[in-house]
């Protein structure tokens, strides 16, 4: 499976897809149109081997619930991704049983260096 997990409104997004030049073997979700269900969640889980690694600590949400002073759980993540798209740390991106989360250099080259 080739998917990729993005917001179409968010700019970063955008500019990686457009730089990546992805096959159109690729799936592409809008997950502010198309929100993720439990399962896809649950299986970017299994690939990324926690719900932490995949939560946005950047949202606005993240400060306005004052998150970072509580003490969250896997579950607590998972919930929150689950509840609101924003915390999930974006683009997530599936090739086959890899998975690269995040918008960081590091990724986006590891990324290319693994499809090209």
């Amino acid at each position: 499976m080739k998917k990729v997990f993005y917001l179409k409104s968010c700019s970063t997004c955008v500019r990686i897809l457009k730089a990546l030049k992805l096959s159109s073997d690729f799936v592409l979700q809008d997950i502010k149109v198309d929100p993720i269900t439990i399962e896809q969640l649950e299986h970017m889980q299994k690939l990324a081997g926690s719900y932490s690694a995949l939560f946005s600590k950047r949202a606005k949400l993240y400060k306005e619930y004052d998150l970072k002073n509580q003490n969250l759980t896997e579950q607590d993540y998972k919930r929150y991704i689950l509840d609101h798209y924003t915390f999930l740390s974006r683009p997530v991106i599936l090739v086959n049983n890899n998975i690269f989360i995040g918008n960081s250099k590091k990724n986006i080259e590891a990324l290319e260096a693994f499809i090209n």
